[in-house]
C-alpha cells in the first residue's frame, strides 16, 4: 500500500507543491476551528447578559418575561408570567437580591442579570420530611423548605432592632383566614408561631426589617403562601 506521501511524490512536482500547500492550509484552518467549543462559552455568555436591557418596576416586555420564569425557576416567589414588572416581579426581585448580597433596589441591570445567570442557590437549615419554614432573619427573607430543599423564597419584612422577631424553633399554632385589627396594626391571614408574634400578609413591606415583631409579607404573597401553611407546621427563626 502506498502512503499519501508517496502519491503525491509521483505527481509533476507543480503539481505536487499545490497539493502540499492546499493540504497545509486546510489543517491551518482546522486547528483554531476544533479549539472554539472550548473556549467560546464565557465571552458569549457574558455577552449575552451585556445585551440585556436594565428593567425596573413599570417595564413589560420580553426581558421581563425572561425574568419571571428564570426567577421561578430558582424558586422565587413571582406570582404568575405575564411580561409585566409589576409588584409581585418586584418583590422577587427584592428576595433575589437580598440573597444574593447585591444591592436591594429592585433594578435588575449587569449585577443582577449576572447574578441570575450563576446564582448563589440557598439550603435548608433544618431537615424535616415534611414542609417547614425558615425565617432568615439576616437576608430578611422566609424559606418554604421540604426534606432539606428550598422549595419556595419570599421576601419578607422582619421585626426592626427596637422590637425583634424572637429567634428559636417553633411551630404554628394558631390561623385566622381574613384581616385581624391587632393593637399594631392590619395583619392579613396571620400565623401565629410564638404568643402574638405571626407571619402575616401586609401592605406595607419596606425592604428593611420594620415590623414590631411579626414577619410581613406582601397580601399577594400571602395568598399564595396560605395553603401551603398549616397548624403544627414547624417555624425557625434565626440570624
Amino acid at each position: 500500500m502506498h502512503s499519501k506521501g508517496s502519491r503525491i511524490a509521483r505527481l509533476p512536482t507543480h503539481l505536487s507543491l499545490v497539493l502540499l500547500t492546499v493540504v497545509a492550509a486546510v489543517s491551518a484552518l482546522a486547528g483554531p476551528a476544533a479549539a472554539a467549543p472550548a473556549t467560546a462559552g464565557r465571552p458569549v455568555a457574558a455577552a449575552a447578559v451585556a445585551a440585556r436591557p436594565t428593567i425596573k418596576y413599570g417595564s413589560h416586555g420580553s426581558a421581563v418575561t425572561y425574568l419571571q420564569q428564570r426567577l421561578i425557576a430558582l424558586r422565587y416567589d413571582v406570582g404568575s408570567v405575564d411580561g409585566v414588572f409589576g409588584y409581585n416581579t418586584l418583590h422577587g426581585v427584592y428576595a433575589f437580591q437580598k440573597v444574593q448580597g447585591i444591592g436591594v433596589d429592585g433594578v435588575v441591570g449587569p449585577t443582577t442579570w449576572s447574578k441570575l445567570a450563576s446564582p448563589y442557590r440557598p439550603k435548608a437549615r433544618y431537615y424535616h420530611g415534611s414542609a417547614a419554614v425558615e425565617i432568615n432573619l439576616t437576608k430578611r427573607v422566609l424559606y418554604l423548605t421540604k426534606a432539606g430543599a428550598v422549595t419556595r423564597i419570599v421576601d419578607a419584612s422582619p421585626g426592626k432592632s427596637s422590637t425583634p422577631t424572637p429567634t428559636g424553633n417553633f411551630s404554628i399554632t394558631r390561623r385566622i383566614d381574613g384581616w385581624r385589627q391587632s393593637d399594631l396594626g392590619l395583619l392579613w391571614r396571620p400565623n401565629y408561631f410564638y404568643r402574638g408574634y405571626a407571619i402575616h400578609g401586609s401592605k406595607s413591606v419596606p425592604t428593611y426589617a420594620a415590623s414590631h415583631g411579626c414577619v410581613r409579607v406582601t397580601i399577594a404573597a400571602m395568598n399564595r403562601l396560605w395553603s401551603t401553611l398549616y397548624i403544627g407546621e414547624r417555624v425557625h427563626v434565626y440570624r
